[in-house]
């Protein structure tokens, strides 16, 4: 039996898994390891807890992921049964609720009773689902391939400041970092706003300032246990 192939949705909403999954990766390690630079200047310590966060949250990414993915999918099951009992009780008033969904847009009435009549036809259930709940029953996301992209993403994420943290001369390991972290910041923002097709600018900055504000707050914190 032939494999089916991933629809378009289905590979958005991966690469979506994986994009916020390397940006959770590189802004929860480079938290860790700048609030411990800031503590010490071992850099056995602060490798250990960069890689030790690295793990937790790689963990972590993964199950939040499968878990929240088997949610969403589970309830689009339901809608999808509770939508086949409508239709088979109460076609008409199904029928004239894509009709009345697709006046809404300005479509002229007779345009749009043809329209609803030929979807209708071919695939009531996907055109009333679409309106209905908003979703293709034919595009469920695999929380199996979201909770893969999330556990490979987090790690490969997180490499980059632990190598920054880690190969900078120590006078000068945080501030390079940083810079390190909020380069690889502004780019996850501008992939997540391409991806969710929102304000590039301001999805780069927004992100940009959550990774600031971490590991500003983690070095402060580190400043009070310095010895």
């Amino acid at each position: 039996m032939a494999k089916k192939k991933m629809s378009l949705a289905q590979k958005v909403n991966v690469l979506r898994a994986s994009v916020m999954g390397a940006n959770d990766g590189i802004i929860s390690v480079a938290g860790i390891v700048i609030g411990v630079a800031a503590a010490t200047s071992n850099a056995y310590s602060i490798l250990i807890s960069g890689l030790s966060g690295s793990l937790a949250g790689m963990i972590s990414m993964c199950m939040g992921e499968y878990v929240s993915v088997s949610t969403q999918k589970d309830s689009q099951k339901m809608a999808i049964i509770n939508e086949k009992q409508r239709l088979s009780e109460q076609y008409q008033h199904e029928f004239n609720y894509v009709q009345r969904k697709y006046e809404e847009q300005d479509i002229d009435p007779q345009l749009a009773h043809q329209a609803t009549a030929e979807l209708m036809k071919k695939d009531p259930l996907g055109a009333v689902v679409q309106e209905r709940y908003g979703f293709n029953p034919q595009d469920f996301t695999s929380p199996y391939a979201a909770a893969i992209a999330s556990f490979i993403s987090f790690p490969t994420g997180s490499i980059l400041p632990m190598v920054a943290v880690t190969m900078a001369p120590a006078a000068d390991r945080i501030w390079a970092t940083m810079v390190a972290v909020l380069i690889a910041l502004l780019i996850t923002g501008y992939l997540a706003a391409v991806l969710g097709k929102s304000n590039r600018v301001k999805s780069m900055l927004r992100n940009a300032a959550a990774g600031l504000l971490t590991m500003g707050v983690t070095f402060l914190i580190g400043q009070l246990f310095a010895r």
